[in-house]
């Protein structure tokens, strides 16, 4: 089969949504698919690899060293005559996607889209409330304009169809459990954040932004430190908030952006994970923690209710309880006996866990769509993937 994948965002940037993109497609190519990657150009861009695609695209605001991609119509046109896929996938509502699905309608070519980024959300943390409403219609016009919308949870999925989406179905996510384990701890690079080995390494991974709801995770970290002066914050990941984070907290340790064996390392040498966002649609990094065996405390949805056992591979604090999300930080830091339980449960509850599956799943979406008969219905069937 031949498929497109157009996306805003892939790497060498490091984001949830572009980690997740390139596993997609890498699991389609290991199986034996004929890949298109369709994106924006990238500043300082290497040599496009021969699946590549490159299209015109502009700095996102706030957000140095990511782009969005400007209308291709004309180019998607003209990629699509010479070479029509089977199926599409758009993983981004921006410029590029849209006019990805226009061309997708004109040509009849079945597509999906992901529903990676809560934008309406956003709209909150940006001092834009007022935009919430307005941001959630552009985003229901946008995925209701293909054949289905893939999320990561059940959770999502319901929550969505109330909201007018339509055909909504779950893709499970995974993790490589052989990258993120516990035995990539590393007493050196411990060292080298100026910890001794009993010094409790309190980490964030992420994106440093004002949707992460930050300022929770740095309350919750000073109650802890209360109790327990010599531990330290470490910080892996940039973003726009990064400066006045590390202003106001000269004490924090930030390690920067780190991908591939370098991140598991960063993740594994961790002791306890705070994850206090309340906007994303999934948490790869929720998965990525509890591989590496590092107990995590995140708020009740996506990946955390999914897999994430309160009290036993850390905490999942019901949505809004703040004090609460402190007071779980507060008891599993400063209980090394009962850290060292979560560790090895938290690595035990995602070891099942196989990214083959998730491409697989992805694999048998994209061929239900090719199989379409009328290609301007949305034919597949909204039942979402569900495995034992």
């Amino acid at each position: 089969m031949h498929y497109s994948i157009v996306t805003e965002t892939y790497p060498p940037e490091v984001n949830g949504v572009a980690l997740t993109v390139h596993s997609l497609e890498q699991g389609l190519r290991e199986r034996g698919h004929h890949v298109t990657v369709i994106r924006p150009r990238q500043q300082g861009d290497r040599q496009p690899a021969p699946y590549e695609r490159l299209v015109r695209g502009l700095p996102l605001p706030r957000y140095p060293g990511l782009r969005f991609g400007l209308p291709a119509s004309r180019k998607l046109t003209s990629h699509w005559q010479w070479q029509r896929p089977d199926a599409i996938y758009v993983a981004t509502e921006g410029p590029l996607g849209w006019s990805a699905l226009r061309v997708a309608r004109a040509f009849g070519i079945p597509a999906c889209t992901g529903f990676h980024t809560r934008f309406d959300r956003y709209m909150r943390d940006y001092g834009l409330a007022l935009l919430e409403p307005i941001a959630l219609r552009w985003m229901r016009r946008f995925h209701n304009g293909a054949q289905a919308t893939l999320v990561p949870t059940e959770e999502l999925r319901i929550a969505l169809r109330t909201m007018g989406f339509e055909n909504v179905v779950r893709l499970p996510r995974a993790v490589d459990t052989t990258q993120f384990h516990p035995a990539q701890r590393d007493q050196n690079l411990r060292a080298q954040w100026g910890l001794q080995p009993e010094t409790l390494a309190v980490i964030h991974v992420g994106r440093i932004a004002a949707e992460k709801n930050l300022d929770l995770a740095v309350a919750a970290f000073r109650e802890i430190q209360k109790r327990r002066p010599d531990a330290r914050f470490v910080w892996v990941g940039d973003g726009p908030a990064r400066q006045a984070l590390a202003r106001d907290n000269p004490d924090f340790v930030f390690c920067g952006i780190h991908r591939g064996e370098s991140l598991a390392r960063h993740f594994a040498s961790g002791d306890l994970f705070l994850f206090p966002s309340r906007s994303e649609t999934y948490g790869n990094v929720t998965l990525e923690a509890m591989a590496s065996g590092v107990p995590t405390v995140a708020f009740d949805y996506g990946a955390a209710r999914e897999c994430l056992r309160d009290g036993e591979h850390g905490a999942a604090v019901p949505d809004g309880r703040d004090d609460d999300f402190v007071r779980a930080a507060i008891r599993i830091g400063t209980d090394g006996t009962l850290r060292a339980q979560m560790r090895l449960a938290a690595r035990d509850a995602v070891s099942g866990l196989r990214p083959q599956q998730v491409s697989a799943d992805f694999d048998t979406i994209l061929q239900q769509l090719a199989r379409t008969e009328d290609r301007h219905e949305p034919r597949l069937s909204a039942a979402p993937i569900t495995r034992e």
